[in-house]
């Protein structure tokens, strides 16, 4: 098995380079041309509202842990959600082998939509969701959005990906700001409103990307007859990623880039809840001043890391990739986190940290994301679909299994701020290490495939 997809044939061939008057206001953004604007800008209407709602969704996360198990159980249940995936990644395989790729994307998406009203029928008896809310939320994250960007690298060729990945990224980075700038103006009314307006998301989704669907049948009859088949089945989803290199350098480097960020997320939380108790106090009694306190601490946060990426996504990601290629582009953020990390170890401090992590994660939401999903598009769709949820899922959650074991080992040391950070150093230089050979492997299949470096 490769991972490398065969060249296009004449049927998918490139759009003619001449613009109308919305490509030509959509290039300071991406290389759109002509009959490609209208899938191009569904597909990021999609992924806006998608990441609207997983930010409502996750603000709410941090309401729900951290007021209910705090920083170091935040860390733990993501053990639990490595354990769940071993279950639901060969499941999501044999559903996929049964249904075309529309069929795939609504169903699943749907299936988690319902998840969240069983999940507004506790809140509203009363119960405590956070650990329980926590583990189905990085299930959610992984999978779903895994499983649409997977949806955008079948719905255009290598050659239009590269160039319209940008565009649809700016849609994730603006949908991301919107979503928590909005999760602070719901917090007066509760959580239960951010799974609501959660769930509604979702149903504009599977509707958005069912018009893209057909929008692009249409366009190309021969790729509309691709459409309606079935995703392949195959042996193993994991013996895919294992038996393929490109595809082992792909999951190493999400599980380092997983490692480096939540022990970052981990060092930001145990601040935050450390100030909410001092300010507070930690007894029952103020559990709804420092819900409140946690709340828009963190819509405060994720604002600035979503209206940051969402500038870097609409002005510098699609320069970088036209300048550096993805293959260089792998190095940009490893090397931020090595720098960030380097100066935590130096000055550790609530305001340091918030900044260096904004930092980081404006760069991760943005370019960085968009870089790891254009390392899909020269794979087949049986990869795309199946190996990619193993990659982005599982080894996601791997990652945070170690960073997991890493804090608990932290804190049976006592380890400081500034020792946590210089943990984190050192996979970044592992994380270089990685984006290394991923791009000599880039560069070797370019070689063989007489084409230019990806």
């Amino acid at each position: 098995m490769t991972a490398v997809s065969t060249p296009a044939t004449a049927d998918s061939r490139e759009p003619s380079p001449d613009k109308g008057w919305l490509e030509r206001c959509l290039s300071p953004i991406a290389d759109v041309r002509r009959g490609e604007a209208a899938s191009a800008l569904l597909m990021t209407l999609t992924m806006f509202t998608l990441l609207g709602g997983y930010y409502l969704l996750k603000t709410a996360r941090e309401i729900f842990i951290l007021t209910e198990g705090g920083a170091a159980v935040k860390s733990y249940a993501s053990a639990g959600q490595a354990l769940m995936l071993l279950v639901l990644v060969p499941a999501y395989s044999a559903f996929a082998s049964r249904v075309n790729r529309m069929q795939l994307v609504q169903w699943v998406t749907l299936f988690f939509g319902a998840n969240l009203l069983l999940f507004l029928l506790a809140l509203g008896a009363g119960m405590r969701i956070g650990v329980t809310y926590f583990l189905w939320l990085g299930i959610f994250n992984v999978m779903v959005i895994a499983q649409f960007w997977a949806f955008a690298a079948d719905l255009f060729t290598e050659e239009q990906g590269k160039r319209l990945f940008p565009l649809i990224g700016v849609g994730s980075s603006l949908g991301a700001w919107v979503g928590s700038v909005r999760a602070g103006q719901l917090m007066d009314v509760g959580p239960w409103r951010l799974l609501a307006g959660g769930a509604g998301c979702l149903v504009a989704c599977v509707v958005f990307a069912r018009i893209a669907d057909r929008l692009t049948s249409r366009a190309a009859p021969a790729r509309s007859r691709d459409a309606d088949q079935k995703v392949a089945a195959s042996t193993s989803a994991f013996k895919m990623v294992l038996s393929d290199r490109y595809l082992l350098l792909i999951a190493a480097l999400v599980v380092l880039l997983n490692v480096v960020n939540t022990s970052g997320e981990y060092l930001f939380s145990r601040y935050i809840v450390s100030t909410a108790e001092t300010m507070y106090g930690a007894g029952t009694q103020s559990e709804a001043a420092r819900q409140q306190f946690v709340g828009e601490t963190y819509s405060s946060y994720f604002s600035a890391i979503s209206l940051i990426g969402f500038l870097l996504q609409l002005f510098v990601v699609s320069r970088v990739f036209k300048f550096l290629g993805v293959g260089r582009s792998l190095f940009v953020h490893p090397i931020i986190a090595l720098v960030s990390y380097v100066m935590m170890v130096k000055a550790p401090s609530f305001e340091a940290i918030r900044i260096l992590k904004i930092a980081d994660n404006s760069v991760a939401y943005s370019l960085s994301n968009t870089t790891m999903q254009a390392l899909w598009l020269p794979t087949s769709r049986e990869v795309k679909y199946n190996a990619k949820q193993v990659v982005d899922s599982f080894c996601a959650r791997a990652g945070d299994v170690l960073q997991a074991g890493i804090v608990y080992s932290g804190q049976l040391a006592e380890l400081s701020i500034s020792g946590f950070a210089a943990l984190n150093v050192l996979f970044a230089c592992g994380w270089l290490a990685v984006a290394f050979g991923l791009r000599q492997k880039l560069q070797r299949m370019a070689h063989g495939a007489g084409a230019a470096e990806f």
